[in-house]
C-alpha cells in the first residue's frame, strides 16, 4: 500500500484528503505545518507528499526546495489557489513533480497521483529486461546480447516509458508531458520524430516492436 502525505494548514482539507486518500486504497499521513511533515519524514517512509503551497512559516515552495537540496526525490504534487497560477514556474523550478489548482477535482487528482507513483517505480527500478533487451536507466544504455548502445536522454526514456507498461497506448501529449515536461517549448511533433528514430534503431529486434495507434498515439508490443 503506498503512503501518501498531506501536508496541509487547513483542518478540513487534510480531512477531505485523508477520506478520499483512504477510500482509494492509499494510507495517507497528515501534517498541519511543513515542520511537522519534515519530522513525519524522518520517522515513516512515505512514498508521495501532497502539500499545499501557501502555509503560515514555511510554504509548500520552501518545503519542495528543503527536500529536494536533501537529496528526497519523491513525486511532489502540489495543490495551489487559481490565483497562483502564474507561479507554476516557480514550484516546478523548486522541484515540484505536478501542480493543480483548488478546489482540485478529486478523479483528477488521483489520476495524476497513479501517473506519479508509477513514474516513480519505473525511475526506482532502473533496470528493465523485455526478451534479451536489457535498458539500464542509470547509464541510457541498451544492451542486446552484450551489445551495449548508448541513446540520446529523451530517446532512452521515451523508449523505458512505452516498454514499462508493453501494449498500453499512450498518447503524444501524454509522453510529451512525461517525458520533456509541462514547461517544454518542444510539440507533440517531437515524439513523432523521437518514435521514428527509435523505430530505425530497433528495427530487427526480436524482442519488441513500436506501434502507432492511428488518432490517439503509440504503444509497444513485446514479441516473446
Amino acid at each position: 500500500m503506498f503512503r501518501i502525505l498531506v501536508v496541509d494548514d487547513d483542518k478540513n482539507s487534510r480531512r477531505y484528503y485523508h477520506a478520499v486518500l483512504s477510500h482509494s486504497g492509499y494510507q495517507p499521513f497528515c501534517a498541519d505545518s511543513a515542520e511537522n511533515a519534515l519530522h513525519l519524514l524522518e520517522e515513516t517512509n512515505i512514498d508521495l507528499l501532497l502539500v499545499d503551497a501557501l502555509m503560515p512559516g514555511t510554504d509548500g515552495f520552501s518545503l519542495t526546495k528543503t527536500l529536494r537540496d536533501c537529496g528526497n526525490d519523491m513525486p511532489i504534487l502540489m495543490i495551489a489557489p487559481k490565483h497562483m497560477a502564474k507561479d507554476v514556474k516557480k514550484g516546478f523550478l523548486m522541484g515540484v513533480d505536478d501542480y493543480m489548482t483548488c478546489p482540485v477535482d478529486e478523479d483528477e487528482m488521483l489520476l495524476r497521483i497513479r501517473a506519479l507513483l508509477r513514474r516513480a517505480k519505473i525511475v526506482s527500478e532502473h533496470e528493465l529486461k523485455v526478451g534479451d533487451t536489457i535498458l539500464d536507466y542509470d547509464t541510457l544504455t541498451v544492451s542486446i546480447h552484450g551489445n551495449e548502445t548508448i541513446l540520446p536522454q529523451k530517446e532512452f526514456y521515451l523508449l523505458y516509458k512505452l516498454l514499462s507498461y508493453p501494449n498500453q497506448i499512450f498518447t503524444r501529449d501524454q509522453l510529451m508531458e512525461d517525458i520533456w515536461g509541462p514547461e517544454s517549448d518542444s510539440t507533440s511533433a517531437t515524439v513523432s520524430v523521437h518514435i521514428g528514430r527509435l523505430r530505425k534503431r530497433f528495427e530487427h529486434s526480436e524482442d519488441f516492436t513500436i506501434h502507432t495507434i492511428r488518432g490517439l498515439g503509440y504503444k509497444a508490443c513485446v514479441l516473446k
